[in-house]
């Protein structure tokens, strides 16, 4: 029995990089744009479910996406129908408003937003109904717009409600400074964390920095377009079900990943990374060893968001190998890998890399890897966005079209507040080593440890 998932795109950005991540994922189980099985391998089906729905009609048997198109405009649903993919999803999965977010984060929440949502809900609940055993939602997001950060928001606080017990994970588009669109970006983005950190299980950071920095240096793409970086998105949104789609030697599901990645409940945001990463005509001509494959993945030019990890420490991670990779082998090379970097993983959690193996490479490559890490230096992602945050709120510089749409000043305050906890618990567990609980059972040192823990916890 599969174990499904619904896919929720939202906004814009979320609604590209959702089309990228269908046009993959129908590679990947043979199917073509209007979701009929062209492939001739039994394991491209075995798990289909996961994603699609089956559908008999005149004899043929089609599969539908599991998923929900939300835009507060046409144009973006518009694009979607009028593409190569407008056969493929239900025509009652568009949902649209008409007078757009205007990149405004209250609009999203509070009024444009408000209004469509019990719509969709009503939309959501009939998919959920028709699950054996939903396994949780994927939400596509970017966080530095109006309909992607508000609405999105909105929409996991109800389906928070709806279905308390399943898994939600986003897949987060983060602002970047250096490659803003709209100058109210950090107030959107802070505004979005502050939801985040309530409502979502995981959380896979993306910037554009970064996926700019790969597709120029990595892929030697001389101007990049978006739909370069949504591909690369695609990639590893693919890698991270990879191992609920397929069969494979060592599983993993939404929940067994947060199990094994997320220490404490708001430590939840994740960084990935894909390897290989090279330009299209050398792929034929590189054949990576598992090594080189695993030290790629821990590669800080190959994550998808622009933070370096060697200037904080590794809680957790999660390996997932796509290809004939054996089991032992993997296990040597990430356990190599630990070794000669120990002092780049906390030490007071052991065995803090998972890992999971898939037999189905990515479409036109022999084999892939792709790593989810917890790692405390994605603090830095969350200080840029708080710096320019805290620039513009402290002279209340544009805060006139939030309260507009009946805001008040003080939720800005209160996000502002908990982005500043979430830095400081990343720097606390940062610093935090098992000599210090050792020498301190009993004593005032952990007591401090651990005061320090609850109350963070206890103010939200």
């Amino acid at each position: 029995m599969p174990q499904e998932i619904i896919n929720i795109q939202v906004g814009q950005a979320g609604n590209q990089v959702g089309s990228a991540f269908w046009e993959t994922i129908l590679g990947e189980h043979g199917l073509d744009f209007s979701g009929a099985y062209q492939g001739n391998d039994p394991q491209q089906l075995a798990r289909v479910g996961v994603y699609f729905s089956a559908v008999e009609h005149g004899g043929q048997v089609r599969h539908v996406p599991r998923s929900v198109q939300l835009d507060l405009e046409a144009g973006v649903c518009n694009s979607i129908k009028g593409g190569k993919l407008g056969n493929l999803f239900r025509p009652d999965t568009y949902i649209h408003g008409e007078s757009g977010a205007g990149n405004n984060w209250a609009k999203g929440y509070y009024t444009e937003g408000a209004e469509l949502v019990d719509g969709i809900v009503d939309v959501l609940r009939k998919q959920m109904e028709e699950c054996d055993a939903l396994q949780g939602f994927q939400i596509i997001q970017s966080l530095g717009g109006g309909t992607g950060s508000g609405l999105g928001s909105l929409l996991l606080g109800k389906l928070r409600e709806e279905a308390p017990d399943r898994m939600m994970s986003t897949f987060s588009i983060l602002p970047s400074p250096r490659n803003a669109d709209t100058v109210v970006e950090p107030y959107n983005a802070l505004l979005t964390l502050h939801q985040l950190l309530e409502v979502s299980d995981l959380s896979i950071c993306i910037d554009n920095e970064a996926l700019y920095n790969i597709t120029t240096r990595m892929l030697q793409t001389s101007s990049p377009q978006y739909s370069h970086l949504n591909f690369l998105i695609a990639q590893v949104m693919a890698g991270v079900s990879t191992s609920l789609r397929f069969p494979g030697q060592l599983n993993g599901d939404l929940r067994k990943i947060g199990q094994n990645l997320v220490p404490f409940p708001r430590l939840h945001f994740l960084a990935p990374s894909y390897a290989p990463l090279a330009p299209p005509g050398r792929q034929a001509f590189q054949s990576l060893s598992v090594p080189e494959l695993t030290s790629a993945m821990f590669d800080s030019k190959n994550f998808l968001v622009d933070c370096d990890p060697r200037f904080g420490k590794y809680l957790t991670a999660a390996t997932i190998f796509r290809g004939k990779i054996q089991s032992r082998e993997a296990d040597y090379a990430i356990q190599h890998l630990q070794t000669k970097n120990s002092h780049l993983f906390v030490e007071w959690i052991p065995d803090n890399i998972s890992s999971t193996l898939c037999t189905v490479p990515p479409v036109g490559q022999k084999q892939a890897g792709i790593c989810l890490a917890n790692t405390t230096a994605i603090q830095e992602v969350f200080s840029r966005n708080l710096t320019s945050f805290t620039a513009m709120f402290k002279r209340k510089a544009f805060l006139h079209w939030y309260t507009a749409e009946g805001m008040d000043e003080m939720e800005f305050t209160e996000a502002e507040s908990n982005v500043m906890d979430l830095i400081a618990e990343y720097q606390m567990y940062q610093e935090a080593s098992v000599d210090d609980d050792q020498a301190t059972e009993g004593g005032h040192e952990g007591e401090q440890l651990n005061y320090a823990e609850s109350s963070i916890a206890g103010e939200y």
